[in-house]
């Protein structure tokens, strides 16, 4: 799932555009994305609060377990290396 500052309107045409499946939700006063520590001040259009790039791998109680960060939008992992992450992580 995505956690993101943005309208449900908007997410819902990037998913559109993008082809993604998976669920976005709003956070729009970003505060999940303050809980997880993954806010990036000033960083979004018009110097808008936005949620950095992040990977988090929780587990079935929802303690994170792993997680990836970076200050560049640009960064992402790729799938595998998710993967590749969570068969790290014990059973």
């Amino acid at each position: 799932m995505a956690i993101s500052v943005d309208t449900p309107e908007l997410s819902r045409g990037l998913c559109q555009r993008h082809g993604y499946t998976y669920t976005f939700l709003s956070d729009p006063k970003a505060e999940v994305i303050r809980r997880y520590d993954v806010l990036h001040p000033g960083a979004g259009i018009k110097s808008q609060d936005i949620a950095r790039p992040a990977e988090f791998l929780l587990d079935s109680s929802g303690i994170i377990r792993w997680k990836y960060l970076t200050d560049d939008f640009r960064v992402r992992l790729r799938p595998d290396q998710i993967l590749e992450a969570a068969q790290t992580l014990p059973q």
